[in-house]
């Protein structure tokens, strides 16, 4: 086995283990910790195929946003409204069965694949093509974009201030 192949491995396991804790945790709390690690495996798996723009992206957006804003709102709720914020796992004889039936459907898509050989193109790092290509051919669109994301947080920030009138 070459190095590579180890990397991946482990990185699988990773987040694999870590989204399995995830879904078993009872406390949200560890489950918005092992969500930290589920992202951080999946942008590992990211640069290991050469996607060095989707692991940066991964880590920037779902662990540097999304999920510290995930363990905010978690640890502020529980302390505002002083909840046991314990999740139960319900049906869970189900989603083993549904687990194993999906991971079967997948293992026999991926064995009767015929799956491309060879060395195929080097990966390459694709952030600077990325960006050339958002500030030169695509900028209008790219800023189109970013107005309407602009005005979808204007409007969302308007209907959480307005007062009510009853």
């Amino acid at each position: 086995m070459n190095a590579e192949a180890a990397v991946f491995y482990v990185l699988a396991a990773i987040t694999v283990g870590s989204a399995a804790v995830v879904v078993l945790a009872r406390s949200l709390i560890y489950s918005a910790f092992a969500l930290l690690f589920t992202f951080v495996g999946v942008a590992g798996l990211y640069l290991l195929l050469g996607a060095d723009f989707l692991a940066a992206t991964q880590l920037l957006i779902y662990v540097g946003g999304i999920l510290v804003l995930l363990l905010f709102g978690v640890m502020l709720t529980h302390k505002l409204y002083d909840l046991d914020l314990r999740s139960e796992v319900t049906q869970f004889l189900p989603g083993v069965i549904v687990s194993i039936g999906l991971f079967a459907v997948l293992a026999l898509t991926a064995w009767r694949t015929d799956w491309a050989g060879g060395d195929g193109r080097a990966p390459a790092a694709t952030t600077r093509e990325i960006g050339q290509l958002f500030m030169g051919r695509y900028l209008l669109p790219f800023e189109a974009a970013s107005i309407l994301l602009l005005v979808a947080l204007m409007g969302a920030a308007m209907i959480v201030r307005r007062k009510r009138s009853a």
